[in-house]
């Protein structure tokens, strides 16, 4: 007896049923721009899975054959940010700047950047490392940490001797900064704060004995 075909497996076969599309390949690039911008938003404890799939259209499991986990993008978002948004530290501390006038543009352009947008606002890393996840704060820590050494290295070439404690007011003041302008003050009022930040700078290295012709210019 032969057995008779079903209809739809009949169509198929004389080619009136066509087979359903392949669904188009993940960009997982893409999805890191789109991730980043809802970590910045809203920072990585509030963005959950089930957010992330939604915003990248992909289910779970495809997130995490992307990605590893959701600190694993986050850790991208992380990457990019510094590369593309963050405050732009190596192109403002060059060697041999006067270490006043580098430090200054550094506190100033903090207060620009981090007040840019009206929704994604304070620096991604700094709020990062306040994160309750303990993943992703080591992640944010490890930018976090490497900035400030790049401070630090910068206002050694100057003054060696005092060049940890300054990094460390100028981190804390940044990190402020960030904090700050996330909880949304106006950029009028970060500005002045920052100027005022910027003057104290200095009177700090005068107080240390620190002469002007020692900071205009590196050791």
């Amino acid at each position: 007896m032969v057995r008779k075909k079903e209809p739809a497996k009949e169509l198929e076969a004389a080619g009136t049923v066509k087979s359903r599309p392949s669904r188009r390949a993940f960009d997982r690039q893409a999805g890191v721009v789109i991730a980043k911008e809802l970590f910045h938003e809203y920072g990585y404890d509030a963005v959950g899975v089930a957010e992330l799939t939604r915003a990248l259209d992909i289910n779970p499991p495809s997130l995490y054959a992307a990605y590893g986990s959701k600190a694993g993008l986050f850790e991208r978002c992380l990457a990019m940010y510094v590369d593309e948004a963050s405050l732009p530290s190596a192109g403002i501390l060059v060697p041999g700047r006067p270490l006043i006038e580098g430090i200054s543009e550094l506190i100033m352009r903090a207060t620009d950047i981090y007040s840019k947008s009206k929704t994604k606002r304070g620096c991604m890393v700094t709020e990062g490392m306040r994160a309750d996840d303990q993943e992703a704060r080591m992640l944010a820590k490890t930018h976090g940490d490497a900035a400030a050494a790049f401070i630090e290295r910068f206002i050694s070439q100057h003054d060696p001797k005092h060049a940890r404690v300054l990094a460390d007011y100028v981190v804390i003041t940044l990190r402020g900064l960030s904090a700050t302008a996330r909880t949304g003050l106006s950029r009028p009022r970060l500005q002045a704060a920052a100027t005022l930040a910027a003057q104290s700078f200095e009177a700090l290295l005068l107080s240390k004995g620190v002469g002007k012709h020692e900071l205009d210019r590196p050791h």
